[in-house]
């Protein structure tokens, strides 16, 4: 089998290659990203020498390049994204370009040479999650910020296009990621660097918002198990049930490092910033037989040991935009 993984340089896209690889060694990636921010080829060191591993720096817009390449393959996974809130509420525009032209361009493609697609979205398109329950894949859809909102539009468009052309599509939805390779704008890494380097932790509002986390291992592995066994035409929701405020992931973290809880500091709120994200995904344990193999504890352990042995790999990131608390308050160009 042959995949071409879209965005493949990033955190997420870059962890599905090397877990990929390493558990279909007899497989072949071709790996298209753009290498804006966000992407590391550095991700990818382990694998560049692997005969069955290419890459090619393009855009998912181009339109040509990726009907050339989805032609000799039997698989394309899109991770290739504008994902960061605070950026799409400083400038929405290169995440509508990104994110809706870019997955209309691959569907495009999927749907001339009849490929299979597997399309990577979040919760975040379900909206702020009020009370104790969970949305399912028939939640209605409610994005509360720009970032949400285009990756819910690339959606509804792969959804139209199996509705139309019927094409071979599947929509995964997942909670918040964590583990090694994460940009350090990201509230996990953010707050262990900044916290190695003695420095404050901005926490928004009063740190009560609820997250969802699964740890970045478990993620690809349910993509990979839906590649061979998902369903045409569905949508899959991916967590592993770890639902937890910002402030207690903040205290972890510290408490892991042996900081003071003083080094948090509390700054306005995120405009539009949902309260609780929470989802259920009995469906892809059910048809698929997919569960999370790694506790949220153990992994954030990990993850935090990896970033202090690692600090080549982060420290040319590290930023005035990267680590700024309130970062739609900057202009980016």
């Amino acid at each position: 089998m042959k995949i071409l993984v879209c965005g493949g340089a990033g955190f997420i896209g870059s962890a599905f290659i090397k877990n990929y690889l390493k558990n279909n060694p007899t497989h072949e990636i071709e790996n298209l990203d753009i290498l804006t921010i966000g992407s590391n080829l550095n991700n990818l060191k382990e694998v560049e020498s692997n005969p069955n591993y290419e890459f090619l720096k393009d855009d998912i817009k181009n339109q040509e390049i990726i009907e050339q390449i989805t032609k000799d393959v039997d698989v394309v996974v899109n991770f290739a994204a504008e994902s960061h809130v605070d950026r799409s509420i400083a400038n929405p525009r290169p995440f509508i370009e990104t994110n809706v032209l870019g997955t209309f361009s691959i569907l495009e493609a999927i749907k001339k040479h009849e490929k299979k697609f597997i399309h990577v979205s979040t919760d975040e398109i379900y909206g702020d999650a009020k009370g104790k329950g969970s949305f399912d894949e028939n939640s209605q859809i409610n994005p509360s910020n720009p970032y949400a909102a285009t990756k819910a539009a690339a959606d509804h468009l792969v959804a139209s296009y199996y509705r139309t052309y019927g094409i071979n599509c599947i929509t995964t939805r997942c909670t918040n990621n964590f583990g090694p390779n994460q940009f350090p704008e990201k509230l996990i890494p953010k707050t262990i660097i900044r916290s190695i380097k003695g420095l404050k932790v901005p926490l928004y509002g009063d740190g009560q918002q609820i997250r969802s986390w699964i740890y970045v291992y478990d993620h690809v592995q349910a993509i990979e198990s839906l590649i061979s066994k998902g369903n045409s035409g569905q949508v899959y929701n991916i967590t592993a049930y770890e639902e937890i405020t910002n402030k207690s992931i903040v205290e972890k973290i510290l408490k892991i490092l042996e900081k003071p809880n003083e080094l948090i500091e509390f700054v306005g709120d995120r405009p539009g910033h949902d309260k609780r994200y929470s989802i259920d995904s009995s469906k892809i344990e059910n048809e698929v037989g997919w569960k999370p193999a790694f506790s949220f504890d153990s992994a954030l352990e990990n993850t935090v040991q990896w970033y202090l042995d690692n600090q080549d790999w982060w420290e040319p990131l590290v930023d005035e935009v990267t680590l700024h608390p309130q970062p739609w308050t900057l202009n980016w160009k």
